[in-house]
């Protein structure tokens, strides 16, 4: 059982940067591929970003891959969600998720097993 907990969210302005942290406990996540998604209203879950634990190989979506860049710290269970130059089509609750995968293998989807509660980034134009 891996338990999440987002922060860091807010309200900014266009071309502002943020940055969003996830802290997991619960077990350790050598086997875990741990992802960032965000849901804006009325729409569907959108893949961000994902990291494999032990390498820190990433994977982005298009539209941030530039812009955004996601790290971790292995030693204080922590994911980072470096978030610079934001759109206001940024705007989204962001959701950290942890999926167990050996392999590594990073999903684009959203089955993952674990999910925190979301922390809402908000930018204005």
């Amino acid at each position: 059982q891996v338990e999440l907990v987002e922060s860091g969210g807010g309200l900014v302005q266009a071309g502002d940067s943020l940055r969003l942290s996830c802290v997991a406990s619960g077990e350790t996540l050598d086997d875990y591929v741990m992802g960032w998604f965000r849901q804006a209203p009325g729409k569907e879950h959108e893949f961000v970003a994902a990291i494999r634990w032990t390498t820190s190989t990433s994977q982005y979506t298009d539209s941030v891959k530039d812009r955004f860049a996601i790290s971790r710290d292995e030693h204080k269970y922590t994911m980072y969600l470096q978030m610079n130059k934001l759109k206001p089509e940024d705007t989204a609750v962001y959701y950290c998720a942890a999926d167990l995968s050996p392999l590594g293998f990073i999903k684009t989807n959203f089955h993952y097993g674990y999910w925190g509660q979301g922390t809402q980034v908000t930018v204005s134009s």
